[in-house]
């Protein structure tokens, strides 16, 4: 069955025109818009009875089936070990608080990578937690005319010294999607970890953690139509041998000795029902994890003939330079414009009610490479509910704001 947007696009409310709807909307990757099904789902568990887990009332069972439903929810998406996966206020809060247990190990002479291609999340976190244990900090570089960074990169600075390599999966600002089974190689062969930050990649692909070799993967469901919060997988064996600061009462089994008190119960149900939602893009039978393969497959394929239609489209138009150029990218778009100021761009398109953000979106090193100046470049990133007349919308205002 081929890809129905308008079917999808009928669980949105928020597209509907009326006062203050109706926008196109290009700033997904800072945080795609909520399905109904997902706020109904949220809505559920908080005008249910509710408390903390347990087995014993209908509000602690209530609790206890929220979490069990986003491990598992969670796990289906990303081809993991549901007792791997943890639930946290952000992917940063997560990175951070990981970067911290794990530098409880490292000491002077151990190293750790991380490239100029990531979002300062998966970056910072592991520069000040080397920083404070003593270790070193290697760095792997991109290449700005093309925008890939090659796993010889990140193999040049790999030493028998390496504990963690920290890359992304896809990057936020120009979409680069770096040969992770390569990059996972080579670390692994040096001995080293591999944290993945698939905060970009999650809304865009199937994921599969031992295809990719991540041994931890980091996302967040706020990306991929769910609601505002982080999850951390990992192998549960290799989670067994951490041990983050935690209160003498909390419980030590894993997962939950890296959730710090009591869990938002009402965010991993809406999270289960988003990767629900995304299981069914696309009906069909089968597994949660059978249909998410398929839809994402599917939606992988109407994203990327948007994004062609965009760079065509930008391509005609006078000054335009797309920094978003690699072989194989999201269907994400950063472009700046000779003569014109991104934000100008971007406040001639709000006023046409198209949303596409301008800046740096906390691509720090990414941004100071290519050169970005002060207001970084005009994001266009795509969703599953982006249709062609929303491409339009976008294509028109950036040619009466560019004069093409």
């Amino acid at each position: 069955m081929a890809y129905d947007v308008a079917l999808v696009r009928a669980h949105f409310p928020q597209l509907r025109e009326g006062d203050g709807l109706g926008a196109a909307h290009f700033d997904g990757p800072g945080g795609s818009q909520t399905p109904d099904v997902v706020a109904q789902a949220v809505y559920d568990v908080l005008t249910g009875p509710l408390a903390n887990q347990g087995d014993v009332t209908p509000a602690e069972r209530n609790a206890e089936a929220a979490v069990v439903a986003g491990r598992l929810a969670m796990a289906d998406l990303l081809g993991a070990d549901p007792r791997g996966i943890v639930f946290g206020r952000s992917m940063t809060q997560l990175t951070m608080d990981l970067a911290r247990t794990l530098a409880q190990q490292w000491g002077p002479g151990d190293e750790v990578v991380v490239t100029r291609l990531d979002h300062d999340s998966n970056v910072r976190s592991w520069t000040i937690a080397a920083e404070r244990a003593g270790a070193t900090v290697r760095w792997a570089d991109f290449d700005t005319e093309t925008g890939e960074l090659d796993p010889e990169q990140v193999e040049r600075v790999l030493t028998d010294r390496t504990r963690v390599v920290a890359v992304t999966a896809a990057s936020n600002l120009i979409g680069t999607m770096p040969d992770l089974p390569a990059i996972a190689k080579q670390v692994h062969d040096a001995g080293a970890l591999l944290y993945v930050d698939g905060v970009h990649h999650t809304a865009h692909a199937a994921v599969d953690m031992t295809a990719l070799g991540a041994d931890l993967y980091a996302c967040s469901p706020y990306k991929f139509l769910g609601p505002h919060c982080g999850v951390l997988a990992g192998d549960p064996g290799l989670l067994e041998t951490l041990h983050p600061d935690k209160l003498v009462p909390a419980g030590d089994a894993v997962p939950e000795r890296f959730e710090l008190g009591t869990l938002p119960y009402e965010l991993l149900a809406g999270t289960a029902a988003a990767v629900d939602f995304l299981a069914g893009l696309v009906p069909g039978e089968g597994s949660r994890r059978e249909r998410l393969l398929v839809s994402l497959g599917a939606l992988e394929e109407h994203e990327q003939r948007l994004r062609t239609r965009i760079e065509e489209g930008l391509a005609s138009l006078p000054g335009v330079t797309l920094h978003a150029r690699a072989a194989r990218r999201t269907p994400t778009l950063l472009a700046t414009f000779a003569g014109h100021d991104v934000t100008e761009v971007r406040d001639a398109l709000a006023a046409r009610n198209v949303n596409a953000p301008a800046g740096t979106f906390y691509a720090y090193e990414a941004a100071r490479k290519l050169d970005l100046g002060p207001h970084g470049g005009l994001r266009m990133g795509l969703a599953p509910y982006t249709d062609d007349a929303d491409v339009d919308r976008l294509l028109e205002g950036l040619a009466e704001a560019l004069g093409g």
